[in-house]
């Protein structure tokens, strides 16, 4: 099974308007050839071809967020490929939305590296190098967290100084879906 963690920055901040947002950068973590790559919005037709081979794609709070941002820049429809959104297996089992940064603080022992309106300073002040190191970070973490729910069922998030377990049905993430796609290269 090819899976592909990924993320993606903004360029502005219009929140609640995901229309009017523009990517920045998205980067990926491919399980295929285990590395980890990032491009930028001129370098995306080297992303497609991935992200239509892949059988997961997997992101936290990517069905509200990466998802249809990303898809504004696609010539097909990325929701045609099975997607796992971490955050929404947390809401669905817990009830309400955690953080990436507090999960990978209690399930990992460390936080995130920054915060994603850092990320647009960046994006503005043209320091790419620090945009990409933020966002492939977010990735990794994002990866060792899927890692540890798809072995241990569960994921922890902290509130008040304590840990807390949030239980996990992880049996269907991994099992291959036959949809078809729409494909953005000719054949």
């Amino acid at each position: 099974m090819r899976k592909i963690v990924f993320d993606i920055e903004t360029k502005n901040e219009v929140w609640g308007d995901i229309a009017a947002m523009e990517m920045s950068i998205v980067c990926i973590y491919d399980s295929e050839t285990d590395s980890y790559s990032s491009y930028l919005e001129e370098e995306l037709h080297k992303l497609w071809p991935i992200l239509e081979r892949a059988d997961l794609l997997i992101g936290y709070n990517s069905e509200h967020f990466d998802t249809p941002i990303l898809n504004k820049y696609y010539h097909g429809d990325l929701s045609k490929i099975k997607h796992l959104d971490l955050l929404s297996e947390i809401k669905n089992s817990l009830g309400r939305r955690v953080s990436l940064d507090q999960i990978a603080e209690a399930t990992l022992g460390r936080g995130k590296s920054g915060h994603g309106l850092q990320a647009i300073k960046w994006w503005k002040e043209g320091d790419i190098d620090s945009l990409r190191k933020y966002c492939l970070e977010d990735v990794k973490i994002t990866k060792e967290v899927y890692d540890f729910a798809l072995k241990n069922q569960l994921l922890r998030y902290k509130e008040a100084g304590k840990k807390f377990d949030i239980k996990l049905n992880t049996s269907s993430w991994e099992k291959t879906n036959n949809n078809s796609m729409t494909f953005s290269l000719p054949f």
